[in-house]
């Protein structure tokens, strides 16, 4: 468990305007794998937009290519149909421009918390000395970690670590951040709060930013538009807008307006875990089952 207190938006200074940058689309964008004569569509026809200062969350069946997409916006792989497009420009390869934070921690086991945040200003040589110094401190104090700044991975429990890895990508200022579940296998608790360290984050990104979850009640406090997708081979069955302010308080949870997107959200995902399970996605299971014990 951490004992820090969860970072709340409102303890962060507002800085200056930035322009607004970070505009990524995938037009009819399509992936197939082909493997021993055989294909496997994933996507098929997807569109999406991520508009610069503002979150998407992603939710659909188990399997149904969210990753994949992941992969394809940041550009480790390329589309089989369609393109990717980050303000106004195709995209061609990985950059950072672009940067993913995946289920598993990919910190550097062998740097310091410091090292890690610091790495990639440190390599392209954007900052050093005093400067350096100052801005990953910052960054730590933006998410509560300025007094483990000498601990390495291993000394941090897992919600420090997934804290230190998103004020890593944070470092680097990529226009697009792309987060594909990074707070699996973390409990309740800790979930919470890096819900609110999330939060903080976006609102100094300012960039565009894409966050997959199975968590609906997770994405609906994070999202300010919410994607739904279709059984494999995936597009966007339904683009739903989440209008709340933040933050989105319990008393917001219980009213009308809420609960009846939460609804709607819920009964487009279940006609899409319906069909994934007919086709024998195991996982789906759980949540038809899930479901149907809140119906």
């Amino acid at each position: 468990m951490d004992a820090l207190e969860p970072v709340r938006a409102a303890d962060v200074a507002d800085g200056p305007p930035e322009e607004a940058i970070g505009r990524l689309t995938a037009e009819a964008v399509g992936k197939t794998y082909v493997e021993q004569d055989r294909s496997r569509e994933v996507l098929k026809d997807l569109h999406l937009t991520l508009e610069a200062g503002r979150v998407t969350v992603v939710m659909g069946p188990s399997g149904c290519g969210k990753s994949c997409l992941i992969n394809l916006l940041a550009g480790y792989e390329p589309p089989t149909a369609g393109r990717v497009v980050l303000d106004g420009r195709p995209t061609a390869g990985p950059g950072p421009d672009r940067l993913a934070v995946f289920q598993e921690t990919a910190l550097f086991p062998w740097l310091t918390a410091f090292e890690n945040v610091a790495y990639g200003p440190k390599i392209r040589k954007e900052l050093k000395g005093a400067q350096l110094e100052s801005a990953v401190m910052e960054l730590l104090r933006l998410v509560g970690l300025e007094d483990f700044r000498d601990k390495y991975p291993a000394q941090l429990s897992g919600g420090m670590q997934r804290r230190a890895e998103l004020v890593r990508a944070l470092a680097n200022r990529p226009k697009v951040m792309l987060l594909d579940e990074p707070f699996r296998g973390l409990d309740a608790m800790t979930r919470g709060l890096m819900r609110d360290v999330c939060l903080t984050i976006f609102r100094r990104h300012r960039g565009s930013s894409l966050f997959v979850t199975s968590e609906l009640d997770e994405g609906l406090a994070l999202a300010d538009q919410l994607a739904i997708f279709t059984n494999r081979p995936a597009k966007v069955k339904k683009l739903l807008d989440v209008p709340f302010e933040r933050p989105r308080t319990d008393q917001l949870r219980s009213s009308p307006a809420y609960l009846a997107l939460k609804a709607e959200a819920l009964e487009l995902l279940h006609e899409e875990a319906v069909k994934s399970f007919k086709t024998g996605a195991i996982e789906s299971a759980d949540f038809v089952e899930a479901y149907g014990a809140l119906a």
